[in-house]
C-alpha cells in the first residue's frame, strides 16, 4: 500500500487528487494539509511514501519545505505546479532539490483538468514510490552543497568567453539522442555540463510539461559549455549544440541533404507521452542508423524501449542507465528487456562513453 500525503492550499486540488488516489487498491491517502506547517505536524505521526507538494502555500513555501525534508528525510515528492513562467522557474528549482516529478495544474478549470489526468497522477505517484531513495539522498545532498557555497567566479562574470563554436555551415557527422523521464532533469544537469564543445549534436526528449521545457533549457544552457536551447522546425543539429523537444509535441530527426535538423510536429501521445522517446528513437533510427548513439536514462514506463531496439536493429550503438544510479528504473528496464540496449552503464560514466562515440573514427 502506497501512502500519500496531499499539501496543496487549494481545498480543490486535496478533494479531486484524493479522490483520484483512493480509487486505486494499491494507494492510500493518509493525510491532506492546506500548508506545510500543518503537514509537518501530521508527518511526524504517520510518515508518508509519496509526498504531494505545491509550491506557493502561506506560511512556508513548499520549496523550503521539500528542502527542509530532504535533508532530515528524503521523501519521494511530486510537485503540483501552476503553468506559468515564474511556476516553471520555481519547479525547476523543486526537482533540483530533489523532487521526482510535476503534476501540472492551470490556474483556472482546476477541477475539470486535475480530473482529466487522473491515469497519468496515479501513474506519477506509484513512479515516485519506487524512486531509488539512495539516488534521492544523494541529489539532495548535492543541491544542498550547491545551494550552500557560493559560486567560484572566473573572469568569465566580467568578459565574456571566446568561444569555440561551430559554424552553422558545417555538418553533423553523427547524432546523440537521448530519452528520459522522472528524475531525467537532475541527470541531465549531471551530463550536459560534463560533455565538451566537440561532443555530436544531440537530441533529447524529456518528458515534462509544455511550459517549462523552456526554462529547463536555459537552464541546461547556463551550466554547459554546450550550447542548449528548446528546439524548433527546421533546427539544426549541430555539433556542441543539444535540443530539447518542447513540451506537449514530438520532435523528430530528419535528414535534409547533408545535414541533420529537426522537425517538432503535433499528434496524439505516443506511449502515453508528447513528446515521446519512441517517436524520437524511430526517426533517428530512420535517418540516422548507424550514425547515431541512442541513450535511455531513469523514467518511468516504457516509452523509448521499442524505439531504442528500432535504433539497435539499424545498427546503432545504444546506452541504458543502470539501475543503482536511476530514480526510477523503469525506461532502461524495459529497453533492456526489449533487447535495444546493447550496454547498461552508470550514470557517471555515460558522458565519457558520449565523448568516446563522438571521437570515434
Amino acid at each position: 500500500m502506497i501512502k500519500v500525503m496531499i499539501v496543496d492550499d487549494s481545498a480543490v486540488v486535496r478533494s479531486v487528487i484524493s479522490d483520484i488516489l483512493q480509487r486505486e487498491p494499491d494507494i492510500k491517502v493518509i493525510a491532506t494539509a492546506p500548508d506545510p506547517v500543518f503537514a509537518l505536524g501530521k508527518m511526524n505521526q504517520q510518515w508518508p511514501d509519496v509526498l504531494i507538494l505545491d509550491i506557493e502555500m502561506p506560511r512556508m513555501d513548499g520549496l523550503t519545505f521539500l528542502r527542509q525534508i530532504m535533508s532530515q528525510r528524503p521523501t519521494p515528492t511530486v510537485i503540483c505546479s501552476t503553468l506559468t513562467t515564474e511556476g516553471a522557474e520555481i519547479t525547476l528549482q523543486a526537482l533540483r532539490a530533489g523532487a521526482v516529478s510535476i503534476v501540472a495544474k492551470p490556474t483556472a478549470g482546476l477541477s475539470d483538468f486535475l480530473r482529466s489526468q487522473d491515469e497519468d497522477i496515479v501513474a506519477v505517484v506509484r513512479a515516485a514510490a519506487s524512486a531509488n531513495l539512495s539516488r534521492l539522498r544523494s541529489n539532495a545532498a548535492s543541491a544542498a552543497a550547491t545551494a550552500a557555497a557560493p559560486p567560484k567566479l572566473t573572469a568569465d562574470a566580467i568578459l565574456e568567453p571566446p568561444r569555440n563554436t561551430p559554424r552553422l555551415s558545417q555538418t553533423t557527422d553523427r547524432v546523440i539522442a537521448i530519452g528520459t523521464s522522472t528524475g531525467g532533469t537532475q541527470a541531465l544537469e549531471y551530463l550536459l555540463p560534463r560533455l565538451p564543445p566537440s561532443v555530436p549534436g544531440l537530441v533529447i526528449v524529456q518528458h515534462m510539461p509544455a511550459q517549462f521545457t523552456q526554462s529547463f533549457a536555459r537552464r541546461l544552457n547556463d551550466l554547459s559549455r554546450i550550447e542548449v536551447k528548446e528546439a524548433a522546425s527546421g533546427d539544426r543539429v549541430v555539433t556542441g549544440r543539444a535540443l530539447i523537444a518542447p513540451g506537449g509535441r514530438h520532435m523528430l530527426l530528419k535528414r535534409n541533404g547533408a545535414q541533420y535538423v529537426v522537425d517538432v510536429v503535433d499528434g496524439p501521445p505516443v506511449s502515453r507521452h508528447r513528446p515521446s522517446v519512441d517517436v524520437l528513437f524511430r526517426s533517428v533510427a530512420k535517418s540516422a542508423g548507424a550514425n547515431a548513439l541512442g541513450v535511455i536514462m531513469t523514467g518511468m514506463g516504457d516509452d523509448g524501449a521499442r524505439g531504442m531496439k528500432e535504433m539497435h536493429d539499424a545498427g546503432a550503438p545504444t546506452v541504458a542507465q543502470d539501475e543503482a544510479s536511476c530514480i526510477v528504473f523503469g525506461m532502461p528496464k524495459e529497453a533492456i528487456r526489449h533487447g535495444g540496449a546493447a550496454e547498461v552503464a552508470a550514470l557517471e560514466d555515460i558522458p565519457a562513453m558520449i565523448v568516446r562515440y563522438g571521437h570515434a573514427n
